[in-house]
């Protein structure tokens, strides 16, 4: 068994507040994630507007504050005003960003009935890659504007009377890479974020925007291109994005799961950026992250490729998860919430079939991935504050870090419901590790329950035909122990949830 690994927290010492917001997820037109996906007009469990009861289900278990749409690598060729009015008259578009067919049976309208059946908001982008102003102030004033112009009156004869009062707008997306349609230099974008922004904010002055950080850390560009875009936009923008994605391509299991270091680095070098810029400004306002793009992906390259194009919603970037990617997914939405004072939206992506929690069969069930497990338990159990982790861990050295600590950890403390939810991981993967956790200075408390996700094989997904082979347990054996402490022993390559009551 691997050497201790122990965590002081003190109710005192905060992060700061989770924004509920950084559980949100990302539906874009691509693969099957709108159509097969929250959307399958013949399907058995489809819904007066075709959208599916079982997705819509398995949404709501997630508690899902807030979802991207519609793209992504879409939104820059996308005509907004293709998706609305009667069906019959849309148009079929190709789409050149995946390189389908577009019918546009599903638009803005429908998917902000999906979200108040799923009981979330919207976080909308707008195409500054074909298109640029004009376009995203007449979708503003057409989402938001309450009547008496053209735009909102014609929303109201669509048949939406009241507005939809959309309030997070994302000005395009991934514009420096070379893969976007309308690709941009990062002065041209800023630029045209800022006064794309600007004319937005004339139509609504209540809305937040949030500018395109770089697409990931690798980036050349990165991050000149945030320190060219804020000093751009800065007075206009009130939060930057970053997109990461991680794979196991080299089949080095201890290195994939120590990748969220990275995750660490980008997250703080942006944070640095911003804060670089709002000096140089002499401003008042803090700039902070939407990480509206995270998740594994690296399963479906190769079928990718071999898919023929112009199809309507092919089965695109459907990943099939292990256990192990339900790992990385865990760590990172600990890196996110250990910096919670300026991480304050966050999508995994995406959010059904295309590298997605949850996967259907068209015509067929529904189920979980394993990466569904530690998003759920994120999005339930950690809302209140973060408290600074004070953590002690064995650690090892891999092909691209050092130092990897074996306990990755963070503690959130909410105050309301007077509970404690610590998140572990133990990225040993071949023994367990014990674990002391200090919170004397919360006084008396019992432990709840303590959910473990765990198998025996790294390599086991969750399948149409075996949907269950990886779900948590709660015969966690974390026990109260004496001066306020708690011992548990983490099992190998296993993501923890102990919670606490605070009495």
């Amino acid at each position: 068994m691997a050497d201790k690994a122990t965590m002081i927290v003190d109710k005192d010492f905060q992060i700061g507040e989770v924004d509920k917001r950084i559980y949100g997820s990302f539906i874009e037109h691509l693969g099957r994630a709108v159509y097969g996906g929250i959307y399958e007009a013949d399907h058995p469990q489809a819904d007066e507007q075709g959208f599916r009861s079982d997705v819509l289900e398995l949404v709501k278990a997630l508690d899902v504050p807030i979802v991207r749409y519609p793209g992504g690598n879409f939104v820059s060729g996308y005509n907004w005003e293709d998706g609305v009015g009667p069906v019959d008259q849309r148009p079929k578009r190709l789409e050149l960003a995946w390189r389908t067919i577009e019918p546009n049976w599903i638009g803005f309208n429908e998917f902000m009935d999906w979200c108040k059946k799923a009981n979330t908001e919207a976080m909308m982008a707008v195409n500054l890659g074909t298109r640029g102003i004009d376009e995203a102030r007449n979708l503003i004033e057409y989402s938001n504007h309450k009547s008496g112009s053209y735009w909102s009156d014609l929303r109201i004869q669509h048949g939406y009377k009241d507005p939809h009062n959309v309030k997070t707008w994302c000005l395009g997306n991934e514009m420096d890479g070379p893969w976007q349609i309308g690709h941009k230099t990062s002065v041209e974008y800023g630029r045209l974020a800022n006064e794309t922004g600007k004319a937005m904010r004339w139509v609504d002055p209540t809305i937040e925007l949030v500018a395109s950080g770089s697409s990931y850390i690798g980036m050349p560009t990165f991050p000149e291109w945030e320190a060219t875009v804020l000093d751009l936009a800065y007075e206009t923008v009130d939060y930057v994005s970053i997109h990461q994605y991680y794979g196991n391509l080299q089949n080095d299991t201890q290195n994939f799961l120590a990748q969220s270091m990275s995750m660490d680095s980008y997250i703080n070098t942006v944070i640095s950026t911003c804060d670089y810029v709002q000096a140089k400004k002499r401003g008042k306002k803090k700039i902070h992250l939407s990480f509206d793009e995270w998740n594994v992906w690296f399963h479906s390259n190769a079928q990718d490729k071999e898919l023929e194009p112009w199809q309507i919603a092919p089965p695109q970037l459907e990943d099939v998860y292990t256990h192990e990617d339900a790992l990385v997914v865990g760590c990172m939405l600990i890196s996110m919430l250990k910096r919670a004072d300026r991480v304050k939206m966050a999508c995994i992506a995406q959010l059904v079939n295309v590298i997605a929690p949850i996967m259907t069969q068209n015509g067929g069930p529904a189920w979980k991935q394993t990466i569904y497990y530690p998003y759920m338990h994120a999005s339930i159990f950690g809302r209140g504050t973060v408290l600074v982790p004070l953590v002690k861990s064995p650690k090892h050295d891999t092909k691209d870090f050092t130092d990897v600590p074996y306990l990755e950890t963070v503690a959130i403390h909410n105050e309301e419901k007077e509970e404690v939810t610590i998140f572990a991981v133990n990225r040993n993967i071949n023994e367990a590790l014990p674990f002391e956790i200090d919170l004397r200075s919360f006084g008396a408390f019992t432990i709840i329950e303590h959910i473990v996700l765990e198998h025996e094989d790294l390599k086991t997904t969750n399948t149409v035909e075996a949907p269950n082979r990886v779900t948590p347990h709660t015969s966690g054996n974390a026990a109260l122990a004496d001066g306020g402490k708690i011992q548990s022993t983490l099992g190998k390559a296993s993501w923890n949830v102990i919670r606490i009551k605070l009495t």
